[in-house]
């Protein structure tokens, strides 16, 4: 914490327009690096949300607007403006201004996405050299999205970005009744609401101040594919 604190204060002093502050992601499983490292010598949970709690305090402080997830910036950053204006867009790197923009991956292990279509590389350099020296392209596994699956990003853009969901909205343009179509979820969701995370009410979702630490974990709610997990395959959020 008192580490961490410090490099705040010079962060605060450099004063950029935007910071994107995140945790170290320990997945040993993974990267036969990590292996090596205890993980008994890391943070744990409490301290990681501690530090997390203590960047919120000391930038918003500063004049920051939390964005959400990981990233603050200056009112006059064109992700607050975004944001302010309900423009603001999430991809798999990052928030944006650039919304539905096709993204080109280059490189091994880089993830493209054209219309309703992912694509990764080879994360092998072997593999993607190969690939490209026989002028092929070195995509590796690819997915085109469901209609539940464009639905459900969608809410999950919301949540990120706007940090609510207006349930006439999607009703609208998706054509169902939000609370028959998610009732298992809005029904996970009232833990969040017993502790001060989200308020929920018939036509609207909002995250709380207290809930925009935890936005990732309100959003996972909608996200099918988690329980079909068998590999811890993610970074945990906490």
């Amino acid at each position: 914490m008192e580490s961490f604190t410090r490099t705040l204060d010079t962060m605060i002093e450099l004063a950029p327009d935007r910071l994107s502050v995140f945790a170290y992601a320990h997945m040993p499983q993974l990267f036969k690096m990590q292996r090596q490292m205890d993980a008994a010598t890391l943070p744990s949970p409490a301290v990681r949300l501690a530090i997390l709690q203590r960047v919120v305090e000391r930038l918003t402080a500063a004049g920051y607007v939390y964005i959400g997830m990981d990233h603050f910036a200056l009112p006059t950053d064109e992700l607050a403006r975004a944001q302010a204006e309900r423009t603001l867009h999430r991809n798999f790197q990052g928030y944006s201004t650039r919304a539905e923009c096709d993204l080109i991956g280059f490189g091994a292990s880089s993830i493209g996405k054209v219309g309703d279509v992912y694509a990764q590389n080879a994360k092998e350099l072997p593999a993607y050299a190969a690939a490209i020296d026989a002028g092929r392209l070195a995509i590796t596994r690819g997915v085109r999205l469901s209609a539940d699956d464009r639905l459900r990003r969608d809410i999950i853009t919301q949540l990120m970005c706007n940090l609510e969901l207006r349930f006439d909205e999607f009703e609208a343009m998706y054509g169902i009744q939000f609370a028959d179509t998610f009732e298992p979820e809005l029904e996970r969701l009232r833990g969040f609401e017993q502790d001060g995370l989200v308020s929920l009410s018939n036509r609207k979702l909002e995250v709380q101040t207290a809930g925009r630490m935890l936005v990732r974990n309100i959003a996972m709610v909608f996200d099918r594919y988690l329980g079909q997990q068998t590999l811890e395959r993610f970074s945990r959020t906490v």
